[in-house]
């Protein structure tokens, strides 16, 4: 049997589906990658999630079978160094809005020469025994996703994604709609024709891998945007997709309960 690994399916356009963790608990993510997600990505921009705890949560997805990135807080070397350090496959980099901003991130992932990374020997390196190894698989095999979230990655996105070591881009859908004053507002004129520039530069790319993260909890979004092209597909995240199910299932439950009792619905409201 050939294990493809996550960089080569970027490389060649492959459709994979993963998800975001925003809660610190391993079994959230041995649940998820369980579920048979592609990759998971352990959200430490918008959540309270440790270093300590990503690195055990890395742990968890790789042996687990799944694939773990980190998206990092910000562009910023030492927290991009660090996560590599402790084991993630790759990066996803939040509020990549230049062709600099995109160098930077891979050089902050990548060893001299192609990089600026720092040598460490952390559970990465096989904790000092493995170093060589980890070396070469990092050279062949580390992953850096930008993140398209901004009006500027957007017009500018054309050229971040020509920078040498760059996978792959995903689009952040609620930022870039924030960037243009519209936040949240996903028929805005102003909304809808950033996304169409960005889907005239997947169409005009053989090479790039497009990406998507499709929030809420509909099937039938990640298929529509698989049709416009894109193939690196976020699929919600870990608290939605307990809250959206305990609410609308418990919704169901009062309801069908009240139409057998109707006098339970007065009682529980006093």
């Amino acid at each position: 049997m050939i294990f493809i690994t996550l960089k080569e399916k970027l490389k060649s356009k492959q459709i994979t589906i993963g998800s975001w963790i925003t809660t610190g608990h391993p079994a959230i993510a041995e649940i998820l990658s369980f579920a048979g997600f592609d990759w998971l990505t352990i959200d430490m921009e918008h959540s309270a999630i440790t270093l300590t705890e990503a690195q055990n949560l890395i742990q968890t997805i790789e042996l687990s079978g799944c694939v773990p990135l980190v998206r990092v807080s910000s562009n910023d070397p030492v927290i991009i160094k660090r996560v590599m350090d402790a084991g993630s496959h790759g990066v996803i980099v939040p509020q990549v809005n230049s062709v600099q901003e995109a160098k930077d991130a891979v050089s902050a992932v990548k060893y001299p020469p192609k990089g600026t990374r720092g040598v460490g020997l952390a559970r990465a390196q096989g904790y000092g025994i493995d170093f060589e190894d980890y070396k070469k698989w990092n050279n062949n095999n580390s992953i850096v996703i930008v993140q398209i979230e901004n009006i500027l990655g957007v017009e500018n996105l054309e050229g971040i994604i020509s920078v040498e070591g760059v996978d792959g881009f995903i689009v952040g859908p609620y930022d870039l709609s924030a960037s243009l004053g519209v936040p949240g507002e996903f028929e805005n004129p102003k909304y809808l024709q950033a996304m169409d520039t960005i889907n005239k530069v997947i169409n005009k790319s053989s090479t790039i891998a497009a990406g998507f993260h499709v929030v809420p909890l509909e099937t039938g979004m990640v298929l529509d945007k698989i049709k416009e092209g894109y193939c690196f597909l976020a699929y919600s995240l870990d608290s939605l997709f307990i809250a959206d199910y305990a609410r609308k299932d418990l919704l169901k439950i009062k309801g069908d309960l009240f139409s057998v009792r109707p006098y339970l619905k007065k009682e529980l409201n006093k």
